[in-house]
């Protein structure tokens, strides 16, 4: 199939190279043009603008927008749904809000065109490991556009499958689900995004207590020095707690016992909030996700070695950088 690509980042530039290699064919457009030139010598086809970008695709066209949640990705849309025909796709893969895709979808709905949330995870190592997609959309548009999601998802790899699990739809064990109308996507990847915070947030807690063991504040005889980089990587081997966020913190600890290169001024990118909004919402109990969100508030004012560790994990699986001091 025959896809536009709309901004070439951390993640759009790899998904655009995944898709490549399974034999798509890739129209390629980055306000950065360096980023436009090294995708064309990997076998894209560079567009100067989405307009040029119109032109180049085959009906119906598929647009992928890959860029941050908010007013760039609300005028990306609104400038390739004017250049739009019936039938015509336009899929947001940021982190949007899902509250405005159900809009949106509603008002391409009415040009007869169709709007396609997915929700992607899998950060810098995507282009490798594939990419876990949750995916909001009509039953027609998401079914024309397996092609693509069944490249960018991991497969089921090594995996074991789930005991006892009997379904006729696999596409979760291969990577990606169909969660249902336009905004399920987003919203399924905005609390999978609100329990990564409460994930991280245990880690770095419990780090922070093992670091601490060695505080001159306690009894002599109750201090222990424990080697921090040991602690991950045993609790990677068996461990009820083992992770890909557990991976990343070997990794982290590995590289910097003290991780100096973080300043622990940790970032968020919003879906935390929404999660813990949603909640408020359904009048459903969400106290350890609040409290990692509020955590990382606090973060900003007064830091940690566990907030350190936070943003080692960041940095790891998405190439996130921390808040400026």
């Amino acid at each position: 199939m025959k896809i536009g690509i709309i901004g070439l980042g951390r993640m759009g530039g790899n998904i655009a190279r995944r898709l490549m290699r399974a034999g798509h064919e890739v129209v390629a457009y980055d306000r950065d043009d360096k980023a436009v030139t090294a995708l064309t010598a990997d076998g894209a086809v560079a567009a100067s603008g989405i307009e040029d970008m119109a032109g180049k695709l085959d009906s119906p066209r598929i647009f992928w927008s890959m860029l941050p949640a908010g007013e760039i990705t609300e005028q990306t849309v609104e400038t390739i749904a004017a250049l739009c025909a019936p039938g015509d796709i336009v899929i947001d893969g940021g982190n949007s809000f899902y509250k405005d895709d159900i809009r949106r979808a509603k008002v391409l709905g009415e040009q007869g065109l169709h709007y396609v949330d997915v929700g992607t995870s899998g950060g810098v190592w995507g282009l490798e490991r594939g990419y876990c997609m949750m995916i909001g959309g009509s039953d027609d548009a998401v079914r024309l556009l397996d092609p693509i999601f069944d490249a960018l998802a991991p497969g089921r790899g090594d995996v074991v499958p789930t005991k006892g699990r009997d379904t006729g739809d696999d596409r979760a064990e291969r990577g990606y689900i169909h969660a249902g109308p336009a905004g399920a996507g987003h919203f399924v990847k905005m609390v999978h995004n609100g329990i990564e915070y409460g994930l991280m947030q245990a880690y770095a807690e419990g780090f922070d207590i093992l670091k601490g063991k060695a505080s001159d504040k306690l009894p002599e005889d109750e201090r222990f020095d424990l080697n921090l980089p040991d602690i991950a990587e045993v609790w990677r081997r068996g461990s009820v707690i083992s992770s890909w966020l557990l991976d990343l913190t070997a990794i982290g600890l590995a590289s910097d016992h003290e991780l100096k290169q973080f300043s622990g001024h940790v970032a968020d990118s919003g879906e935390g909030q929404w999660t813990i909004d949603a909640a408020m919402e359904e009048k459903v109990p969400a106290n350890v996700l609040t409290a990692a969100l509020f955590a990382r508030y606090r973060s900003r004012v007064d830091t940690t070695f566990g907030d350190k560790l936070l943003s080692a994990m960041r940095f790891g699986f998405g190439g996130h950088v921390e808040m400026p001091q």
